[in-house]
Formats: C-alpha cells, structure tokens, sequence
C-alpha cells in the first residue's frame, strides 16, 4: 500500500501532462528512433536530437497548451546531401494531421534555418531515403503567449546607417526570444554589416542561441551566416536588404550582441550620382572619373571644408541639410537646398595649375510632399546635367499618452471600445524648420485600404466627432480619436495620413492654412507621396473569441457553465482510481520480476 500511495501523484500527474500537451506518435509508424516527446506540466519548451534511419516514414503530432502559440526551430541538421527534397524531407503541417496545411519542409537543400509558428497542432511528417548515412536533426520547441512582446526585440532600419542590440544589452539577453532586424537602404546601396560584440552560448553548430544574418528581405533569402559564442563577424549583402534574427533558449543567457550597419555604393559609377533624403544629400563620384582628370580624392571639398567624404570603392559625400555650408532656399512654397563640392589644389601648386577646374553643384528641390534632385557640374566648357527622385522618410506610431513619449509596439495592438488612441506621424530630417501637416487621414479594415473606409481628417478638417487635431510641432503631426471598430467586418483597423512637409516660416504654405473646406486648384494637383500606415488596431475580446485562433470562446478568469461535480462522483472516481492503480502495481510488479532484456535508446533532450 505504501508503494501504490507513492505512485498516486505520479500517475496522476502523468494523466494531467498527457491531457494538457498532447504529444503522441500515430498508430502504426515504429521505425522512427526518435520522439518529440513529451512534456511535464510545468514545462514549456523541449530541445530534441532526431536520429534517423533510412527509409523511415512516420509521423508526429506536437499539441500546445490553450491560449498559447508554439515556436519550433530547426537550428542544426544533417540529412542526405545526394538526395532530394521529395524523397527525404520533414513537413511540417497546421492542424493534428498531415490533411492539414502545409507550413513548409526542412531537407538538405535549405540555404536557411526554418522556423515555424502556429496557434495550432502542429503534425510532423518525416520521410528518408535508401542512403545509408549520417542523420541528425536538432529541433527546439517552445510555448509562448501570443500578442506578449520582448521590449526592443526586432524591427525596421531604413536610415543609410545605425546600429542596435539585442534585448537587455549589455545586460543578459532574454530567454526563448526570436527577434528580427529587417534593414533596408536605397536603392544602388550595398549593406555592410559589423558585430561589435557577440557574446552567445558557445556551441559548434550554434544550435542553441544564434544570430543569423540572411541576404535579403526575409528569413528565407539566403543564410549568409550563423554565428555564436564569442566572435566579431562582418558580413556584406548583395543588394539594398539584408535580415538579422536573434534566436535563444531557456538557458545560459549572457550579453548578447551589439552591431552597426553602413551603406556602400553597390553600383559601377561612370562618373557621378545624386540621392536626395529628409536628412541629407548624399554625392557619389566615380574615383576612374576623378583619376581621368588627375583629380586626388583628398582634396575635394563642400562649402565647408572639414566636411570630408568617404573614400571607399567610390567617393561619397554625406551632406546634411543643415550643415556643410548647405544653401537653403524657400521661393513660391519650394524649399531648395544647395551645396558646391570643389577640387582645392595642393599647396605647391598656389600660383599656376594645368588642371581643369572641377565644381560639383549638387541641389535639391522639394515640394510639399515631393522631393527632386538635381546636380550639374562645370569643368570649364564641359557642362553635365543629372537628375534624381527622393521621398520624405516619415513613420506614423500610436502612443500610451497625449505626452507622446511612450510609444506602442505591440503589434497587433488591441484596445477597448471607445479608447482614446494617440497618433503621431514623424519626418525624419535634420532640417528643424520643417514642420508636418495632417491634411488626411481615413480607417479602413484592410490594409490596402480597397474596400469600406472612414475619414478621420480631411483638407485638415476633422470629419470624427472624436477626433482632435494637435498644433502644429516640428517634424511631427499629432492627433487623437476614440477606438471603434467596422461593422460586418473583424475587429481590425488600419490607419493611414497623407501628410504634407513645409517651412515653418512660409506663411503662405498649406501647412499654414490649415483646415481647408474647399481646395485651391494648385494644392489638389500635389502627389500623395509621404503616407503612413499602421494597424491592425484590434479590439481586446478579439483576442479571445472569434476570428482565426482556434482558442475556445473564453476570457482568462470565466468559468464555464458545466455540470457541477458531487461529492459522491468525487468519492467513486478516487475509488475507481484506487483500484486502478492497485491493479498496476501488481502488473509491474510482475513485469519487473519477469523482465527479459528489452533494450531501448534514450531520447537526448537539452
């Protein structure tokens, strides 16, 4: 009796994981070596070592907890090199089947480590050839809870240079994180990627904690690296994209990793080129076209001389728009902005020179909501003319506060009926007499905005009752309004302004006028140009019920109407599971007693 009271809470606890988790194997597939096994109550990940065999075909079903999501990485793998895709594989698919979606599959052809998530069951279907070689896969599994996110883990850098960290740093980095950097400069720009500092467990195939860096817009373009432990890698993409992602585990967390980025000039310049931004004007020049006419690149010049340029496979100078000596010029609502580089001689050469002179005007043009560049140089009587087209960087945020100093990242954000939202659309420049101007902003369900829409603002008029439009600040355009939600349609919102740039000293500009009923014939002819979107904004029962989740219809903390459970059907089923238990003590007493020698390999878990 005392060995079956001991085994009471264990078989008791066993019952409760199997209900909770759900992790089988399907009836009928015994050649696999290795599970994804199991988890106790209070565990919400699992590391796994998958050792196979040829020929195997079996499948796997992987359940999760209510109202969480799972995470599965396949950080490190080994499969058949000779062999294809469609004879040795893994699928991965949504749902407690293989009828269910196929989220994709892993095999010896993939240029990049696959992850999938899911609110779902996720099934595993793994297949191998006749080869009889090494296999090894190494998967890692997690349990999260959706919409809760890691501060500072992950986004979106647009600007030519910059830099970030991982979560925390230099403190240590969080735990079963997976936070992606999607970094993105002009066109005609290469990405030179460099790693001040990584500090990340040590493991030799980085399966554990890893940075990887992806040559491209996503997490399938193409790894480049995967990196750990204590390095300092530089990378370099192919184009004007590259991706970044931060992936940990459950244990040894250490600082992390710091990192900067620039931008070099990926093209062949036969001789010059203009890019115009809200910050800067950036001048390339062709170091063959400079060498042509015996110019040295050390003694070219702006208005301001210790202004000096970057020399790397071309000559690049970055010109703000407030500094170097810029011109700045606003004539009938045009802001224009000019700057001259120039070839000073060398010291010996003061009195005579046989050189042509080099002058470089470089000058752009912006209106309202469009930007033009232009550049021309004189070199006596040879004259050259380019022009270029740039665009106002602005981004658009909601904030906690009207003190606009918090801002939101969550995304999707999900908020209450009839909660007051703060917008704010910035323009990112180093101009400080620019302001924004909220001329319209509209609600829509979709993100394409094709379908219902709804005008919060419009002509600088505002069309909500709701909604209130803040005085004009520099470089940023604020408003505010109370959350709703569409009618026959979810519960997602998506918001997008059309904003326009001007001097804060034009007093005739439309930025000036401000609610507008009827429109001047002049303004309406403007290009809609600097937009910013953001959404979805969700209502908070969204979360729980209704939609794509699959969660039950339940908020955290409601109890569900169900037949309540007596007393006596309390007694009878301990009894029941008394008995049960008194009949399983005598089975392994007799199985221990009568054991021949079965052997079985044991799971790795990490």
């Amino acid at each position: 009796m005392e060995a079956m009271r001991r085994l009471i809470p264990w078989t008791l606890l066993i019952a409760s994981c199997l209900a909770e988790f759900n992790v089988t194997k399907s009836e009928g597939q015994s050649s696999c070596r290795a599970s994804l096994g199991g988890a106790s109550e209070s565990e919400t990940h699992k590391a796994l070592i998958l050792q196979l065999n040829p020929n195997e075909n079996c499948t796997w079903t992987l359940g999760r907890p209510e109202n969480k999501s799972v995470r599965v990485i396949f950080s490190h793998f080994q499969l058949d090199t000779n062999g294809s895709c469609e004879s040795e594989n893994i699928q991965v698919f949504d749902g407690n089947s293989t009828q269910g979606s196929l989220l994709g599959k892993v095999c010896s052809k993939n240029d990049y480590i696959p992850v999938f998530e899911s609110s779902n069951t996720l099934t595993f279907q793994i297949v191998t050839d006749s080869a009889r070689v090494q296999r090894t896969v190494f998967m890692f599994y997690y349990f999260f809870s959706a919409g809760i996110s890691i501060p500072n883990c992950g986004g979106y850098l647009d600007t030519p240079d910059g830099s970030f960290t991982s979560p925390n740093y230099p403190n240590s980095h969080p735990e079963m994180a997976y936070c992606v950097w999607h970094i993105q400069v002009e066109e005609g720009y290469k990405i030179k990627l460099n790693f001040k500092e990584i500090f990340l467990e040590v493991d030799e195939h980085c399966r554990f904690d890893f940075i990887a860096v992806y040559d491209g817009p996503s997490t399938t373009s193409g790894l480049i690296g995967q990196v750990c432990g204590r390095v300092k890698p530089t990378f370099e993409s192919s184009s004007n994209s590259l991706t970044v992602v931060l992936s940990t585990d459950y244990a040894n967390s250490y600082r992390g990793f710091s990192a900067s980025y620039s931008s070099i000039y990926a093209e062949n310049v036969n001789t010059t080129s203009l890019i115009c931004s809200s910050d800067k004007m950036r001048a390339i020049i062709s170091k063959s076209y400079l060498e042509s006419f015996k110019y040295n690149e050390n003694n070219l010049q702006l208005n301001d001389p210790t202004c000096r340029p970057q020399v790397s496979n071309v000559v690049e100078f970055s010109i703000p728009l407030d500094g170097c000596g810029t011109v700045k010029k606003v004539e009938d609502h045009l802001i224009t902005y000019t700057n001259t580089i120039t070839h000073s001689p060398s010291p010996a050469s003061e009195v005579i020179t046989r050189q042509k002179h080099l002058q470089i005007i470089v000058k752009c043009e912006m209106e309202h909501t469009s930007t033009v560049a232009m550049m021309y140089i004189t070199e006596d009587d040879v004259l050259q003319n380019q022009s270029a087209l740039g665009t106002y960087n602005t981004s658009m945020a909601l904030f906690e506060s009207n003190s606009f100093e918090k801002p939101i990242l969550e995304s999707p954000y999900y908020v209450d009926l009839n909660q007051t939202l703060f917008v704010q659309v910035s323009l990112q420049t180093s101009d400080p007499s620019l302001v924004v101007f909220l001329d319209t902003c509209r609600a829509s369900p979709t993100p394409d905005f094709a379908s219902t829409t709804y005008d919060l603002i419009k002509s600088g008029c505002n069309q909500d009752e709701t909604c209130e439009v803040y005085p004009l600040s520099v470089h940023h355009g604020r408003f505010r309004f109370n959350a709703f939600k569409f009618l026959r349609s979810l519960g997602s919102v998506y918001i997008q302004c059309r904003v326009f740039i001007c001097d804060s000293g034009d007093r005739q500009s439309r930025c000036s006028q401000g609610c507008v009923s009827r429109r001047k014939r002049d303004i309406s002819s403007h290009k809609w140009k600097a937009d910013a979107v953001i959404g979805p904004i969700r209502l908070k029962r969204d979360r729980w019920a209704g939609g794509n989740s699959g969660f039950q219809n339940q908020m955290p903390g409601e109890v569900t109407q169900s037949q309540p459970i007596s007393s006596l059907h309390l007694f009878s089923f301990l009894v029941l599971s008394l008995n049960v238990m008194a009949v399983a003590v005598v089975v392994v007493r007799r199985f221990v007693n009568q054991r021949t020698g079965l052997k079985y390999q044991q799971l790795q878990d990490y």
